[in-house]
């Protein structure tokens, strides 16, 4: 493929998940999967944090051993990766754990220990962008749980949208779902979700980077708490 059949094609790519986005803006978490399913099938793939396995439950709905990508940081608390593990086993999906370059000792001997004290931007790029950047090399499209009632930062996200820094389709199916009603999924299909939202956790990042919400706090206001920064570079 040229040039510029590779433009052209990456274009209509754009003008399907706009168009998507205003066509399924009214449409079901399930139905939005559907036609991502449908429209791309092996070439796409469901991101989770392991915060809970909502997503991946509704993309194995939509699509039976979809793959399931994971980013494993080394900083993860142990009840995450116990998450990723249980989902393995008992959902109908195919799990991939993508990991960075270096170790957690590699970068501490190149970078000095705690580089997400230092420098949190630099942290999440070496253990989660560039990851991420590689495991996605070959898919068309890809899922994330994002949510816009959970930050100002991720109001706007449409239900289906480019993503520019990647050129590829991003799905948002529970973009416009609450809390209440991540809650009433779970409760209904006996979802597996992270124990620590049980121990005053909102959301759930790397252990060293993560801590407990207080009362009246949005939903990451325990991630890099005491800094300016909201997220991990992962959705912009």
């Amino acid at each position: 493929m040229t040039t510029a059949q590779e433009e052209r094609a990456t274009e209509d790519l754009k003008q399907l998940a706009e168009q998507a986005g205003r066509d399924l803006e009214d449409a079901s978490a399930l139905e939005i999967l559907q036609w991502a399913a449908k429209t791309f099938g092996k070439q796409f793939c469901v991101t989770s944090s392991m915060e809970d396995a909502v997503v991946a439950h509704l993309a194995a709905r939509a699509m039976p051993g979809v793959d399931v990508v994971f980013l494993d940081t080394g900083y993860h608390f142990e009840e995450t990766i116990g998450t990723r593990d249980a989902v393995e086993a008992v959902m109908d999906v195919n799990l991939i754990t993508l990991t960075p370059v270096q170790s957690v000792a590699e970068q501490d001997a190149q970078y000095g220990p705690k580089l997400h004290d230092r420098d949190p931007d630099l942290c999440c790029k070496l253990r989660k962008v560039q990851p991420l950047e590689q495991g996605l090399k070959d898919y068309r499209a890809w899922a994330t749980g994002l949510r816009r009632d959970e930050s100002p930062t991720r109001a706007n996200t449409p239900v289906v949208g480019w993503d520019d820094k990647r050129q590829k389709v991003k799905v948002s199916p529970i973009a416009r779902w609450t809390q209440d009603d991540v809650d009433a999924y779970v409760t209904e299909h006996g979802v597996l979700t992270n124990p620590l939202l049980m121990d005053g956790y909102a959301s759930v990042g790397c252990a060293p980077c993560t801590r407990r919400v207080l009362e009246g706090e949005d939903a990451r206001a325990g991630r890099w708490a005491g800094r300016s920064k909201t997220e991990c570079g992962l959705h912009g």
